[in-house]
This record gives C-alpha cells, structure tokens and sequence, in this order.
C-alpha cells in the first residue's frame, strides 16, 4: 500500500513536470487566419429582434477614416481637432471628426520597471499602427438615411467645455439637414470610466425612429499578446449571468450564415452586462446602464482585418418638438482589482469584477488575491506580502498537515515491526501485505493521509500562479534588492555570477536563459532538497533516484517563472520543513538530517561488492 502511494504521488508529479516542460519548450504555433474570409458577427439581441445594424459605424466606414495602414501616430492625431483629456490617471485627447475617445495613456503605468519609460498607451487614432478607439452614434431608422444621423465621420463642434477633466466634463453638437440637432455630453471620474449622454433633438416636423449604439475597434490583432493559454486575451463579454470569452483568432473563424452571404446572428434578451476588448492588464468594455435593455456585437471584418465590439441600445422614436437621450459608460484603463470592484458595487455593475481572468480554480483564486491586496495594503510590499499569504495557507491547511505528519511519524515507530513482517513473509508478497495492512489497522495509522495536503497543493499551487501572472497589482511590484518586479523572473544570473562578470545574462529569447539560473531558483531547489533530507531515501532505487532529481529539475522549470511564485515556494518549503520536523521530534522521532545529507554524498558500493 504505501508503494502503490508513493508511486502514483511520483505519477502524478512526473506528470505534471513533463507537461509544464513540453508547453514552454514548444507552444502551440498560432492559428493561421484566413483573411479572405468575409465578415461575420455573432449578436446578443436585447428586444427579441434582430435591430438596425449601426451603418454609422461599420468596419467599411471606420477603416475609410484612416489615411494609411502605415501612418505613424503623430500624423494621425493631426487629422482632426481634438478636445485635451487631463485627469490623475489619464491623459490623452477626444477627436471631434466622429467624437472618438481614440487618444489616451494612462499616466501611473509605464511600459518597463525604468520609471523614465514610456507610459503605457491604451489607445490609439485610425490611421496609425494598431489603431484602437471607441465611438458612439445613432443608427437610421424610418425616413431616416445614414447621412441624417452622426456616425464615425461626423464633424462635430465644441459647444461646452474645453479640457475634459473630473470637474468640468465637455459637451458636442452635431446638426443634420432635417433639422435635428444632436448632442453628445462626455464626462470622466478620477480614475477610468467615461459616462457619454447622447441625446437628439427633433425640431422636425415629422416623427423620428433611430437607435443610439457605442463601438469599441480594433485595428488588427494586437502584436503584443503574451500566448499564455492561461490568460484569455480578445473580446469579453457580460450578458446577464453568462461570461463569454472569444480570443481574436476565433472571433476572425466566425461562421458565416450562407443565406446570401450574410453573417450568422444570436438574438436574447440582455438586460446586465457589458462588452469590449481585455489584454493582459489593461481593458476597454462599454457598459450600459445597469436593467438597461441591449444587443451586444461581435464582429470581425476579415477585408480591413478590424475587430468590432458593440452595444445597440434598442430604437426610440422622437415626436416632433420633442428629445431623447440615453446614457451608457465606457471603462478605458487598467484592471486595477479595487477600482473595479468599486465600479461594480458603486454603479451595479453586473459582475464587473469578473474581467479580472480568474481561472477554473475562481472560488479559490478570488478570495486568496482578496488576502493578498489586504496584507499588500496593512504591510506595504508585495513580496512580503507573499510571504504573508504563504504563512496564512500553511495555517488554513496546518490540521491536515498535522495529521499527515504525525501518521508519519507513526509509519517510522512501525518500521520494526514491518521488517519483522518482511522477513517472516519471505517472497510472499500477498501475505506480506496482508500483514502490514492488519498492522496499520491495529496501530490505526492511515498510510495514504500524507497525500491529501500534497494533492490540496496542487489547486493552491494554480491558483497563486493565476494571481501572479494575471493580477495587475503585482506588475512591476518590487520586493527588496534585485527584485524590482515580481510578475518577472529573477533578473540575476548564474551564467555571470549574479553581477560579477561584466557579461550581461542572456535574454528570455535565448535557450541559454533556460539555464540562467538566478539566486531566487536556486534557493527554491536547495529548500526542496532540505525537505527531502527529513527523511531516508526510499528503498527502492528508481524512487530514489527519481527523488533525488526532483528538487534540481523544480529549480531549473521555475527558474524563469514570476519571481513571486518562486518566492512562494521557497517560503512555503521553509514553513513546511519547519512544521514536519517539529512535529516529527514532539511524537519522539528526531529526523537525522545531517546523517542523511551525508548519505547522499556517500560513495555507493558497487554491485559486485568490491
């Protein structure tokens, strides 16, 4: 019984390592997408059918606004007037060609740990590299063409306001032949959410149907995606209590509905939710108000290679002499967990907290980032902080622990009494199992609980991991000494004795860097090893030898890993080494460490006895 554990806790770890091994050395090659493809889109009706689509601001429209694929960002924020955006987090500019919210950085994130480094752009006009925007209008109905009504490349004029900060927001008149007049008021917090108010007067002297809708495109798929298949990257999507998450190759796959070539459509109703893009740590969603009814959009236009999300408010129509407005929001920023946990207790937002890519372990990962953002915030560093949580984790599992523990310390008082069972059984090994089996029943010792706190690591292990790659607030989040970022790997480096060589490490794109061992892995192998030397080598060779590699191979896999989940392991191989030998000597066995350090450097006698 107690081989058949150990082995299937080496199965199940062997497994592990050759799967983590096999994804970094060779990742999935991208999918390659057909450009050909017409476009197509999947909608989320809100009325129970299917609305007038936007023309106002299809893929065509918007990539006819751009000057050229390859004109740099500069140029193309001299295509139009433009409105100055200024608040303590953001900074950037609003076109008044199409009212597009197209310019914006955000001023408290910078692109690398070197504070002199550009801040982070979020995004961009048409007509530049990577072009990244949103832009709202209103969509034609009844007598109405699409020249009547505002869309991507409407000019509009400044009627109120002259820099758009938290105190004064700004206001944009547009008036059509017909005699409508219509109005779009942009107002913005002092952090990430801009409320837009499009409302239109009808001084005509006929009824008027049209339906306001806001854009969010993408020109292009982004170039810096990670590829990490544990981040989702691409469109995110809330409708009621369903989160949908397409990356950019599968919105690009599409099917099209055959029917004369037309894109294939889902109709429901939604009345909580929100739509937009999500990279690794900044997001741009559009977000109705919250019992709002509306249709939510994927699109992509495979001729312009532009990837769309919507949302169409459903059609009002407007009496003569009289006006509509409605009011919908836009989060354009980094997925800072507070803020966005605020946005959705302060303005109901469905869920909003979910755009934070928590995983399939969520019901763990959630309240352990929970901790961690409160012990960040009582003790002020992130890396202590790990080291906190660590110290609450061994805590949570320390009964178990416990057990585990002292069941084996038990199995080591047995040890005589199983080689006395040994012995008598000789080469029976039925009836020597037989007899140890009655053994641990008489002794009431359990020899499969040692596993269960190993296997509750597993889920634990992920779910750190998911919080550290994924969570912004470790981005760029120092600890002390030359860990200035603890999302990165250990920046020091065995190849040039951590510093003293003049030579510089190699980079991440270099096979070198596999073994680019920094001090932080090599700490994390040699705790690993110590917790080995608790106890004696197994009997049997091959576990023996498979034990022995194990905590050299750990070091070399999680060497280039993020400098917080190392610093995790090495506190929790410290915490448990702590716990198993003072249990182990409080139950009367004191573990010979040092007798079995020096049995692994001990020259093994060779099999013919000389």
């Amino acid at each position: 019984m107690k081989n058949q554990t150990s082995n299937t806790i080496l199965a199940l770890v062997l497994s592990f390592l050759v799967i983590t091994l096999w994804t970094l050395l060779f990742p999935p090659a991208e999918p390659v997408v057909d450009t050909s493809a017409p476009a197509t889109e999947v909608v989320t009706g809100a009325d129970g059918a299917t609305p007038t689509p936007p023309t106002g601001a299809s893929a065509a429209e918007t990539a006819g606004a751009a000057t050229s694929p390859e004109a740099d960002r500069a140029t193309a924020l001299t295509e139009s007037p433009r409105i100055v955006i200024d608040t303590p987090d953001l900074s950037g500019t609003i076109a008044l060609v199409g009212g597009r919210i197209d310019d914006l950085h955000l001023k408290q994130y910078r692109e690398e740990v070197d504070p002199t480094a550009p801040k982070v752009t979020l995004l961009t006009p048409a007509g530049s590299d990577q072009a990244y925007y949103a832009l709202y209008g209103w969509a034609p109905g009844g007598s109405l063409e699409l020249a009547d009504v505002p869309g991507a490349i409407t000019p509009w004029a400044l009627e109120s306001g002259e820099t758009l900060t938290v105190d004064s927001p700004i206001t944009l008149a547009w008036t059509n032949a017909a005699g409508m007049t219509f109005r779009r008021t942009i107002a913005v917090d002092d952090k990430y959410m801009f409320t837009v108010t499009q409302s239109v007067e009808n001084t005509s002297d006929t009824a008027q149907r049209l339906a306001p809708y806001g854009v969010i495109a993408r020109h292009g798929k982004p170039t810096n995606l990670t590829g990490f298949y544990i981040l989702h990257e691409g469109v995110i999507r809330q409708a009621d209590s369903e989160l949908g998450e397409i990356k950019y190759d599968d919105v690009a796959d599409l099917e099209v509905d055959p029917r004369e070539g037309s894109a294939a459509e889902t109709v429901a109703i939604t009345q909580n939710g929100w739509i937009g893009f999500t990279d690794h740590y900044w997001m741009t969603v559009l977000v109705p108000e919250a019992g709002q009814p509306f249709t939510s959009v994927v699109k992509h236009a495979a001729g312009s290679d532009i990837y769309q999300t919507e949302v169409r408010l459903p059609t009002v129509e407007v009496a003569p002499g009289s006006s509509a407005s409605t009011t919908t929001h836009l989060f354009a920023g980094a997925k800072e967990w507070e803020t966005i946990r605020n946005y959705e207790t302060e303005l109901g937002i469905f869920r909003f907290v979910d755009s934070i890519d928590w995983g399939m372990f969520f019901f763990i990962t959630k309240p352990m980032f929970a901790v961690l953002h409160w012990l960040n915030t009582m003790i002020g560093n992130m890396g202590w902080a790990i080291i906190g949580l660590t110290v609450v984790i061994k805590l949570v599992l320390f009964p178990l622990a416990y057990k585990s523990y002292v069941s084996m310390a038990r199995m080591r008082e047995l040890q005589p009494e199983m080689e006395k069972i040994k012995e008598r059984a000789g080469d029976d090994k039925q009836k020597q199992q037989v007899e140890i089996m009655e053994l641990y029943k008489r002794e009431k010792v359990n020899p499969a609980s040692g596993c269960l706190p190993i296997l509750l690591q597993i889920p634990i292990w992920f779910s750190l991991y998911k919080v550290i790659f994924v969570t912004l607030e470790l981005r760029h989040a120092p600890w002390f000494g030359w860990i200035n970022d603890l999302s990165a790997p250990d920046p020091s480096s065995l190849l040039n004795l951590f510093g003293l060589l003049p030579n510089a490490a190699p980079g991440p794109e270099s096979w070198f860097a596999f073994f680019s061992l920094g001090l932080l892995p090599i700490l994390l192998g040699i705790s690993m090893w110590l917790q080995q030397k608790l106890n004696p080598a197994p009997t049997d060779a091959t576990q023996a030898t498979i034990m022995a590699w194990m905590p050299w191979v750990f070091m070399f896999m999680l060497g280039r890993f993020a400098s917080g989940l190392v610093l995790y392991w090495i506190s929790n191989n410290t915490l448990t080494f702590i716990q198993q030998y003072t249990i182990m000597w409080r139950h009367g066995h004191r573990p010979d460490l040092f007798g079995n350090i020096r049995s692994t450097f001990r020259k093994k006698p060779k099999a013919d006895g000389k």
